[in-house]
């Protein structure tokens, strides 16, 4: 059961990566899209075993959505320590600079999203491509191969666009509009020609190749920045800098339509699904929805018109956003409701959409032929580097090989595939039982597994919701960072302009009360502009070199965003066990990037972090909701201010593993076809549809259904950061489960020891950022390789030891 990896010294880093990244971060989805919406990662997050609906609904949504929508390539710049009081700190612009908000926003830190609007979108990038354009022409032309002379300069003229760009991204992914997509997709192509510029510059290419063949000057650089030389020199060569004449060009054609595709790609996908809603007005047709949900969908009928709509009266619209969907799923009594729901999610971007039968009215928007093209440029483009698929290309900047990765999946397939296969049997029977005179479609299980959970465990996750509004949960959530990694998250003294009212904004401190960082928070859906799923971004990473005047350092600014149930008549957002989960999960991500410790701004943080060690973190948090002092501090009724009872506690523990074998495969079927998609998939033979179906026969307990399109919404794989990369979540799962593991065997009782392994895995895992290998960070934290145990036992797919 011991996991090994092939450790490589990889970080995808500012400039040589802009090209890769820049597609990443204009597609960014954030790359995780949880176990709900295809890349929507409104995410069940995929702890393995979380008692709730994800795991037992067979809905095809991944798992885990893209949600670290960040760019690897750029890094971030930060905030500094100054004094919220001190000029520049809380200032966004000066009045004295120019009137573009892309253009001021270089004199501070926070972003003016309020004034960012999509006529400044254009002339302010070209402003700053153009001047990034120029300063990078200059320094080829004075190249010289010492830190302070190439990588500082480097540093330096790469902060002001990945920024603005970032900040354009930013607002396209959750405050959509037609003008800004226009906007983007005109200044996009300029974006990307910069970036290839920079990524195969040929005199800074030699000029870290020299300073690698320096023995000397290279044995005298720290760890992390030997890390940013060997990256710079692997990401070089995958943004094309060794091509020449016609082989050059057709590759920049490549990345420039690649970019142009994913856009397109997620464009189709948001669309989708804003474009569907259901609008009912019998009760009899909403039996069995909470009410939550019916709640949620008397309150989205009035933003459509029904001015009177009620909870209990109706009418009620729903949609294919998660709350909506997952809520139809695994409630409603009318099985045709639940069909027609699935169908319409499961067809998106599609020319199927939103019956399962061909319709031309959606032809514009489908995404099959993108599928297609977007996976012959990526073979295209890995041939023209020297690489036999895309698969290795991306391998190039992970820890693991591609061997490797399927050997892990297909381990975890052979421990999980028998227990599947059981549970599907098992509800079969539970919903004859129950009356069910069918065989269970794919629009039926989690509907029948949230009753038999319910039966098995009495547990019901609607019950819990008033137990877990946004506000305790955030105390809570904030005690356990205390606790764990002794700093404080405290509302900030100052509020900076942000891009929706109820966006809330926080500040990170030390024991001595210095901040340490920032973040916003974006908790609610807003499905009429904002990208579902979850994800967290950087505003800015920590930087010593890019510290304002005065101060030693830039401090870390991350965005946290959800799509988490809104408040609904006057409660709080009352949130599922899944949907906490979820905000754990990210904030994972988050303190990650906040609680680095690293001086070096390309490997602080998320940045030059291996895309398969990235979600080691974020899955470690999820652990802690199933620890009885972290869940129960943080229970509390929002009106009665009752807690939880202790024996509620007991039966979320005890459904923990609840259908894991299924939630298990699930994640494996996505990321065996995603791997396979890269590698082996030859359109002359199949189409990518059958090839997702070979793999779902050999790793689902129940076929997919013809007309799923299920691919045309995988936007982690076709419009994120995760092709041929989606099997991180269970790389990094095994890395996560391990590390929590360590806090086990010292003893969850144990305070004393709890607090010194936190500290630890603070001074580790989330300090040492991409300064050095994941392994060795790992290798750090628990004095060994490595092991898959922990996770089958999380799982319940092994004994505990």
């Amino acid at each position: 059961l011991m996991w090994t990896a092939r450790a490589t010294r990889i970080a995808p880093l500012a400039v040589a990566a802009l090209a890769a990244s820049l597609m990443l971060l204009v597609a960014s989805r954030v790359v995780k899209q949880t176990k709900l919406q295809a890349a929507v990662s409104m995410r069940s997050t995929a702890a393995v075993g979380a008692p709730f609906a994800r795991f037992s609904s067979s809905v095809r949504v991944p798992t885990n959505t893209p949600h670290i929508a960040r760019n690897p390539a750029f890094p971030f710049g930060a905030l500094s320590r100054a004094s919220p009081r001190r000029n520049g700190l809380q200032r966004v612009h000066s009045t004295a600079t120019a009137t573009n908000p892309l253009i001021a926003m270089q004199e501070g830190v926070f972003p003016p999203y309020d004034t960012i609007q999509a006529e400044t979108v254009v002339p302010g990038m070209r402003q700053i491509i153009e001047e990034t354009s120029t300063k990078l022409s200059k320094l080829e032309k004075s190249i010289n191969p010492t830190w302070t002379d190439l990588v500082e300069p480097l540093e330096k003229l790469s902060d002001p666009l990945e920024r603005t760009w970032g900040a354009v991204q930013h607002l396209k992914m959750v405050r959509d509009s037609e003008d800004l997509r226009k906007a983007v997709e005109e200044i996009q192509p300029e974006v990307v020609t910069l970036s290839l510029q920079m990524g195969q510059s040929k005199p800074i290419a030699k000029a870290f190749e020299a300073m690698k063949d320096n023995e000397e000057f290279y044995k005298a650089l720290s760890p992390a920045q030997q890390r940013i030389v060997d990256s710079q020199i692997t990401q070089a060569k995958l943004s094309g800098v060794s091509l020449e004449g016609e082989a050059q060009e057709e590759f920049n054609k490549i990345q420039q339509r690649l970019s142009e595709l994913s856009m397109k790609f997620g464009n189709n996908v948001l669309d989708a699904t804003k474009a569907f809603s259901v609008r009912l007005t019998d009760k009899k047709d909403v039996s069995g929805l909470p009410s939550s949900a019916l709640g949620l969908a008397a309150q989205t009928a009035r933003d459509k018109g029904d001015k009177d709509a009620t909870a209990e009266n109706g009418p009620w619209v729903l949609t294919l956003d998660i709350p909506s969907y997952m809520a139809v799923m695994t409630y409603a009594d009318d099985r045709a409701l639940r069909q027609k729901m699935y169908t319409a999610q499961t067809t998106r971007a599609s020319k199927l959409f939103p019956e399962g039968k061909e319709n031309e009215e959606f032809a514009s928007s489908d995404n099959s032929e993108i599928v297609l093209e977007i996976l012959r440029l990526r073979q295209k483009k890995a041939d023209l580097l020297g690489f036999k698929n895309h698969a290795e290309v991306s391998m190039a900047t992970k820890m693991a090989s591609y061997d490797k990765a399927l050997e892990l999946l297909e381990d975890l397939r052979k421990a999980s595939f028998e227990a599947a296969k059981k549970e599907h049997e098992d509800l079969q029977a539970f919903a004859e039982k129950d009356g069910a005179d069918f065989k269970l479609q794919r629009w039926d299980t989690a509907y029948y597994a949230e009753k038999m959970r319910k039966e098995m465990f009495d547990l019901d996750e609607e019950a819990l919701r008033p137990y877990f509004a946004l506000p305790t949960v955030l105390d809570g959530l904030f005690r356990l960072i205390d606790r764990l990694f002794d700093v404080k998250v405290v509302k900030a003294p100052f509020q900076p302009p942000t891009w929706a009212p109820d966006v809330l904004f926080y500040q990170v401190v030390d024991k001595e009360d210095k901040p340490v960082a920032y973040f916003y928070l974006d908790p609610y859906t807003r499905p009429a502009e904002k990208r579902g799923g979850a994800w967290m971004n950087t505003v800015v990473g920590r930087s010593e070199l890019l510290a304002p005047n005065g101060e030693t350092v830039r401090l870390p600014v991350a965005h946290m965003v959800l799509n988490q149930s809104p408040p609904v008549d006057g409660a709080p957002s009352l949130m599922k066990f899944r949907e906490v989960e979820t905000l754990f999960h990210e904030m994972g991500h988050a303190l990650q990037h906040m609680l680095t410790t690293q001086s070096e701004g390309m490997v602080a943080g998320i940045n030059g972090v291996e895309w398969d060690a990235v979600e080691q973190p974020s899955q470690f948090m999820e652990n802690w909701l199933y620890d009885e002092p972290t869940l129960m501090g943080m229970a509390e009724h929002y009106d009665t201010k009752e807690k939880l009872p202790t024996e509620e506690f007991q039966k979320i523990k005890n459904a923990r593993t609840f259908r894991a074998g299924s939630a298990m495969v699930r994640q494996l079927h996505f990321a065996t076809t995603d791997l396979l998609l890269h590698s082996v998939f030859d359109e002359a033979k199949q189409t990518p549809y059958g090839l997702d179906r070979e793999v779902a026969a050999k790793t689902e307990a129940l076929a997919p259904e013809e007309f799923d399109r299920f691919l045309n919404g995988f936007s982690h794989i076709f419009a994120g950061g995760y092709s041929a990369g989606y099997y991180s979540y269970k790389w990094a799962e095994v890395l996560s489960a391990d590390c929590f593991a360590a806090f086990e065997e010292v003893g969850l009782e144990n305070e004393q020891e709890i607090q010194e392994t936190g500290r630890r895995f603070r001074d580790t895992v989330l300090a040492l950022g991409g300064g050095l290998e994941p392994m060795e960070v790992f290798n750090q934290f628990r004095g060994r390789e490595p092991s898959v145990e922990p996770l089958l036992r999380h799982a319940g797919l092994i004994p505990a030891m």
